[in-house]
């Protein structure tokens, strides 16, 4: 039995002497730059991990075998909160935390044979990597694209630090679980709502990503088209705009909402008796985060009459106006008309005992909103709206728009529900913001000669849990500023460890560069990344900041891409008994013993042959033991090689695999590819001898699943070079027969049918006898020897009108085309 962890590290380390997987840029070759989601280096490597490694390496080693100049490589995303949460609670240097984990986890990488360009891996917290963070920074103030503001921010106090709005989930901290409040701080922001159209756009170019992706952006990029209706309060003469997507229900308003921090409500309740019950209402809504407020689902609906009054321009009539929690400032105008054809405004009227009106029935017939039970969201017919009635309300939406606009009651306006990206965060480990506070000169950037702007040493700093640690070291905030020379503040907080992972593909390119972030000759022959994998459920963060940083460096001239990857694979979960793999589950799956006790062609093969990369993996220890014993048995198999001429049979199967084989790898379904190579197997298995070209031909279709063990038997064939590096087969359509095909299959079934009789038979027979029709005998004949060895008993062929055919018991009459008849005996 072959030890495939022995011949693992021999080719490991023959890999590495000889640097065969270093890419160079190379004009004359065809680019392929195939890359993984670079991983968080927490303590030890997941099933996950070896999933999408696993894949991402198959594609690279067949990618590379086709000609292509393969860029594939590894790195860390190295700052974040646990490194910090362990220097909390251990007293453990977060540095020190961070590197031992990124030397465990290469290690477990290496063990794994992965193909990586190691002389690029790059670690976002080392200075030579966060000091271009800081340049792209100062790149994006100059533009614009960076600035500073008072906000009301999610605040996560588990973690101590501010969370953009694509970090909270229902209400929650997307890292540790725990409910998100709201805090008004002044933060750093990046202006991705400028890009927004574009973001949103050129997300019909991304034909190869998964359509649930795109959808998801789509969403939350969130492009609304509406009217600006004008309403005047009738207290105090101004005019206020609302901002609806649905104009057709203009007649049916009879209330307008506004966002509790709109800075009208105060200015409208104060020193009147309407003052406390808001400030009271304030008060609680603020205990509710934006996505609670707004979500159809969410609490109860908050609010309190501000005793002012709205006259709709339409018609005339006087409604009031509320404070509402489920109305935002950030989106729209902040305040909102409210009718009785939207469910949340329906439950809101209905709370504090506003009139409602309907003007859409299904036939146009009016209907009383008074008895209704929950609002009217279906499309139908208006009644009640002036020259529209009659139409159906979705066809006069249009007409309806224009009228406003002619009439001066409103405007058409575009708003998106996407906001601009909250970057600040109150850490330690992480790029610190380059500026510094002067309270002469304002806010004034650090200049470029002086980045980076080093982290202080842990040692300086105090990690109690409780604030920024940052703050704690006096070294690092008191300086001069650059302008005055006077006295000034460092800025303490530093940056969302997702600007880190928004460019870091571009540095691969480059990573030794050191006159910019990345060489742009470079990075105009690598980009796009080709091949994209990781998990969904990075679908709206780091894509779409990703995206957002591609096109704002091509628009400062860095690089010529648009769009970052092409392709996007976002690989199915890896789950065992049903469950998702957990320590408290117990079901934990460790990579490091499966490559212990199998070799890491075992995982790497399994996990690829158990299912489709998009479908949930279900672990199963047995398939892996039966993947170790595939492995050992095409090993065995090279003792049967011979120098003979494969024959037209073996040539049909041979090029019929490749063929087969190959359109599975472009099409990225791997479990298919290896399908056919177990096929492949079992026809090469019962073969008496074995050409070397069929043998061969295995071995390179398995190289990109199993490349230790293929190597090794490459080697002991006695050729030359590394297999890695040898050309794909092309297979040949004239050697694919058809005819040879359902021959092939003809012995198949009849090995079948033989095998399941033999189930049934108390005794064990010694001979089969075989009745075909006369134009079939020739080929059972000259199968007869493989029969016999496949079978381990003798075979007699008869034709069913042979005059000297030995039949007892009549079973020629049964014979069928493509169907022998069988006696056992």
């Amino acid at each position: 039995m072959a030890d495939l962890n022995k011949i693992a590290k021999k080719w490991q380390k023959k890999w590495e002497e000889e640097g065969i997987f270093r890419a160079k840029e190379d004009s004359k070759k065809k680019k392929f730059y195939c890359l993984e989601m670079y991983p968080y280096p927490s303590s030890t490597l997941h099933m996950g991990h070896l999933r999408n490694y696993s894949l991402g390496d198959a594609l690279a080693r067949f990618k590379r075998m086709k000609g292509f100049n393969v860029l594939y490589p590894m790195g860390y995303d190295a700052f974040g909160l646990p490194a910090e949460n362990a220097a909390i609670k251990n007293k453990i240097n977060p540095e020190k935390w961070t590197w031992d984990n990124i030397n465990h986890i290469k290690k477990q990488q290496k063990d794994m044979g992965f193909s990586y360009d190691w002389d690029r891996q790059i670690q976002s917290c080392s200075e030579d990597y966060y000091k271009w963070n800081q340049w792209i920074f100062l790149k994006f103030y100059e533009k614009g694209l960076a600035y500073r503001k008072n906000a009301v921010v999610n605040w996560c106090q588990s973690c101590g630090t501010v969370l953009a709005n694509e970090q909270v989930e229902d209400g929650k901290c997307w890292r540790c679980k725990n409910d998100v409040t709201e805090k008004e701080l002044e933060q750093w922001f990046f202006r991705i709502t400028k890009y927004a159209d574009q973001l949103l756009n050129d997300i019909d170019k991304l034909e190869h990503w998964p359509e649930r992706v795109k959808v998801m952006q789509r969403n939350w990029i969130g492009k609304s088209h509406g009217v600006e209706i004008f309403f005047k309060v009738k207290e105090t003469g101004e005019s206020i705009p609302t901002f609806t997507t649905r104009p057709d229900t203009i007649y049916s308003a009879t209330f307008v909402v506004v966002s509790p921090e709109n800075p009208k409500v105060l200015e409208w309740v104060q020193g009147t008796k309407y003052e406390k019950e808001a400030l009271e209402a304030i008060k609680k809504i603020k205990k509710q985060t934006i996505a609670e407020r707004t979500s159809p689902e969410g609490k109860d609906k908050i609010g309190c009459f501000l005793g002012m009054h709205a006259i709709n321009p339409v018609n005339g009539e006087e409604i009031p106006i509320y404070m509402a929690n489920f109305v935002i400032s950030e989106y729209g105008t902040g305040f909102v008309m409210a009718d009785a054809h939207d469910q949340r405004d329906f439950e809101f009227a209905q709370k504090y005992g506003i009139g409602l009106k309907f003007v859409i029935s299904k036939d146009g017939k009016k209907t009383n909103a008074d008895k209704a039970k929950e609002a009217y969201t279906e499309d139908g017919i208006l009644f009640d709206s002036g020259e529209f009635s009659g139409m159906n309300n979705r066809d006069a939406i249009a007409p309806i728009s224009d009228w406003m606009e002619k009439k001066k009651f409103g405007k058409k306006s575009i708003q998106f529900k996407i906001r601009d990206w909250l970057v600040s965060r109150q850490r330690y480990w992480g790029t610190p913001i380059p500026f510094i506070h002067c309270g002469k000169c304002g806010i004034v950037p650090v200049d470029y000669n002086d980045m980076p702007v080093k982290l202080p040493k842990p040692d300086k700093c105090k990690f109690t849990g409780e604030g920024n640690p940052l703050e704690t070291c006096k070294e690092f905030i008191d300086v001069k500023c650059p302008k005055c020379n006077g006295k000034a503040k460092r800025e303490t907080d530093t940056m969302d460890t997702f600007v880190d992972s928004s460019w870091y593909f571009l540095r691969y390119c480059s990573p030794k560069y050191d006159k910019g972030p990345f060489d742009k000759k470079k990075a105009d022959y690598w980009m796009p990344v080709n091949q994209y994998i990781g998990g969904i459920e990075h679908a709206i963060l780091h894509l779409l900041y990703a995206r957002f940083f591609t096109k704002a460096l091509r628009d400062l001239k860095l690089v010529d891409a648009d769009e970052p990857f092409s392709r996007l694979l976002t690989q199915g979960m890896v789950i065992k008994d049903g469950a998702k793999m957990s320590k408290s589950l117990g079901n934990v799956v460790d990579p490091a013993e499966i490559t212990e006790k199998y070799g890491p062609d075992t995982g790497r093969l399994f996990i690829l042959f158990a299912a489709l990369p998009e479908k949930e993996l279900d672990w199963n220890d047995k398939g892996v033991n039966g993947t170790h014993k595939f492995l050992q048995r095409v090993d065995s198999l090279h003792g049967n090689v011979d120098a003979i001429k494969a024959d037209a049979r073996i040539l049909n199967k041979m090029h019929r695999t490749i063929r087969n084989a190959s359109q599975s790898m472009d099409d990225i379904e791997f479990n298919k590819a290896i399908v056919e190579l177990y096929g492949y197997v079992d026809y090469l298995s019962a073969l008496e001898k074995i050409p070397k070209e069929a043998f061969e031909t295995l071995l390179l279709l398995l190289a990109p699943f199993a490349p230790h063990l293929c190597e090794e038997l490459w080697e002991k064939l006695g050729n030359k070079g590394f297999i890695s590096l040898e050309k794909w087969p092309e297979f040949d359509k004239s050697k694919i027969s058809d005819q040879v095909e359902k021959e092939e299959q003809l012995m198949e079934n009849t090995i079948s049918d033989i095998r399941s009789v033999l189930k049934l038979v108390k005794t064990e027979p010694k001979r089969s006898y075989l009745y075909a029709i006369p134009n079939e005998k020739k080929l059972f004949l000259d199968n007869k020897d493989m029969l016999k060895r496949r079978l381990g008993m003798e075979i007699a062929v008869y034709a069913v009108n042979d005059k000297d055919i030995y039949d007892p018991q009549g079973k020629a009459r049964k014979a069928k085309p493509g169907k022998p008849a069988l006696f056992l005996e």
